[in-house]
């Protein structure tokens, strides 16, 4: 198999039979086929976008059933995250649907949440944060995370970035689904260029409400 071809197509269909079949009997009947069509084309794209975005973390295909009604014990995507930062940074996976891009911070101890909240209400940093999010939703861009349903305490309900400030985390995602350069050498070209429009997101994060 040539790693640096992208990710098959055959990737998104084995996760389309996994959602039907989960498992354990049909994971042991095809984990070579995960190995071979998405673990390690995943790995041989991160290993590309490392050095200009950072380390890359692939996540573990076993759920954690403890806590879940659902007893599936297989994920049904694969992703990765490549970050310099505990917790904040970019997000790539594969699943049925077929790529999904996205960046941001996804962990919120109490003092990152204070800094966070801090940023969004001061004047320059959180009309800047505004502005990337804008950006960012008029590129196509989901804008998500953990929401509150109210503004926290200590902020006036009709603050001007009060949307802003019911985030406990905060990203942005975008679903190409499955596109011609997904099979192509030029997919980590791809998810560059898309992580280059989030850098801002998660620059913003870095330098006004680092973990």
């Amino acid at each position: 198999m040539n790693t640096l071809a992208g990710i098959p197509g055959a990737a998104c269909e084995f996760y389309a039979e996994l959602e039907q079949n989960n498992n354990r009997e049909w994971w042991l009947a095809h984990k070579d086929q995960y190995h071979d069509l998405v673990k390690v084309p995943l790995e041989a794209v991160l290993a590309q976008l490392m050095p200009v975005f950072g380390d890359a973390k692939l996540f573990r295909p076993y759920r954690d059933m403890r806590f879940s009604l659902d007893k599936a014990p297989y994920k049904r995507a694969q992703g990765a995250f490549v970050s310099n930062y505990e917790g904040v940074g970019f997000y790539l996976q594969v699943s049925a649907d077929g790529l999904l891009l996205g960046g941001g911070y996804r962990s919120f101890s109490p003092a990152q949440l204070s800094r966070y909240r801090s940023a969004v209400d001061a004047t320059a940093s959180g009309e800047a944060l505004a502005r990337i999010v804008e950006n960012l939703a008029m590129a196509g861009f989901t804008i998500d995370g953990q929401i509150l349903k109210t503004v926290p305490r200590g902020f006036v309900r009709d603050h001007p970035r009060a949307e802003l400030l019911k985030h406990k985390t905060l990203g942005a995602s975008l679903l190409p689904g499955r596109p011609e350069w997904m099979e192509t050498a030029n997919l980590a070209t791809e998810v560059a260029a898309r992580w280059e429009q989030l850098r801002p997101l998660v620059d913003w994060v870095i330098r006004y409400a680092p973990p």
